[in-house]
C-alpha cells in the first residue's frame, strides 16, 4: 500500500477524521440561526465517515444534504450508517476534490466544511465556495486557530511549516469580511473534541493496524508520526485548537 491507501486504511473505521462532537456541531448550527424545519439543501465538504453529515440529517429533518469527500471509501462507510439510521433517502454522496465542485451557483442554502478547508486553504476555500451559496446562504466552516496572541516558538515554528494560515478568530474574520461574508459567530472546540472524539479512538486501532501491515516501514512510520502529533497537542493545547466559523454570504 501507498501512503494514502495506508492512512483510509487507519482511518476509516473511525467514526472521524479529525476533532469535533456532535454538541459542537449542534452548537454551531444553533448558532447560525437556520431555519431547521425547511427544505434546505445543504453541502458538507470533506465530510470523511460522515460524523458532520449524519448529525446536521438528525437535526434538520427536512434537509437534502450532499456529502462530499475524495475518498470513496470513507463514503461508503458514510452510506451504511445513514443506511443504518434511516437516513440514507436525504444523503446523497459525491467522490470529488473539493476545490474541483461540479455544483452550479446559488445551488445551496448551506455549506458545512468540518476540519478539511486547510486542503486548499481557508482564505481559497471560502472564496471558490461562496459562488455556491444562495443569497444570504449561510457557511459554516472550521479551521485551526490560534488560541492566543503569544506562544512558546516550538508550536509557532511547527505550525508555520504545517499550515502557514493558522491564524487567530480575529484575523480570520478578517478573512470572511474581505470575502464577502458577514461573520456571526466564532467559537473554539474544547480539548475533549480533540482527545476523547478523535485522537484517544485513534490510538486504539494503532496495533490492529500494525498488526495488519506488520511488513511495512510506512505504516510504522504513519503511526510514529500520529503519536508525536498526539502529543504535541497534549503540550500545547492551550495556543491552538479548531475554531467554528459561522457567517452569512452577503455578496
Amino acid at each position: 500500500m501507498d501512503e494514502i491507501e495506508l492512512l483510509i486504511d487507519l482511518h476509516r473505521q473511525g467514526f472521524r477524521q479529525g476533532p469535533g462532537s456532535d454538541k459542537a456541531t449542534q452548537q454551531a448550527l444553533e448558532l447560525s440561526q437556520v431555519g431547521r424545519e425547511k427544505p434546505l439543501h445543504v453541502a458538507d465538504i470533506g465530510c470523511g465517515t460522515g460524523a458532520s453529515t449524519l448529525a446536521l440529517a438528525r437535526l434538520l429533518p427536512n434537509a437534502r444534504i450532499t456529502a462530499v469527500d475524495l475518498f470513496p471509501e470513507f463514503l461508503d462507510v458514510l452510506k451504511a450508517r445513514a443506511d443504518e439510521q434511516g437516513l440514507a433517502q436525504r444523503v446523497t454522496t459525491l467522490v470529488c476534490s473539493m476545490d474541483k465542485l461540479p455544483f452550479r451557483d446559488g445551488e445551496f442554502d448551506l455549506i458545512w466544511s468540518e476540519g478539511a478547508i486547510y486542503n486548499i486553504g481557508f482564505a481559497n476555500g471560502i472564496g471558490d465556495w461562496r459562488r455556491l451559496l444562495k443569497a444570504n446562504g449561510l457557511l459554516v466552516v472550521s479551521e485551526i486557530t490560534w488560541l492566543s496572541e503569544s506562544r512558546p516558538e516550538e508550536v509557532q515554528s511547527y505550525w508555520d511549516s504545517q499550515y502557514p494560515e493558522i491564524d487567530t478568530a480575529s484575523a480570520k474574520m478578517q478573512v470572511l469580511e474581505h470575502a464577502a461574508y458577514s461573520p456571526i459567530a466564532f467559537f473554539a472546540l474544547p480539548q475533549s473534541c480533540w482527545l476523547e472524539n478523535y485522537y484517544r479512538p485513534l490510538q486504539s486501532r494503532f496495533d490492529a493496524f500494525l498488526e495488519r501491515h506488520s511488513e511495512s516501514e510506512e505504516a510504522a512510520r504513519l503511526v510514529e508520526l500520529e503519536q508525536k502529533e498526539i502529543a504535541f497537542y497534549e503540550k500545547y493545547s492551550p495556543y491552538y485548537s479548531y475554531g467554528m466559523y459561522v457567517c452569512r454570504n452577503v455578496g
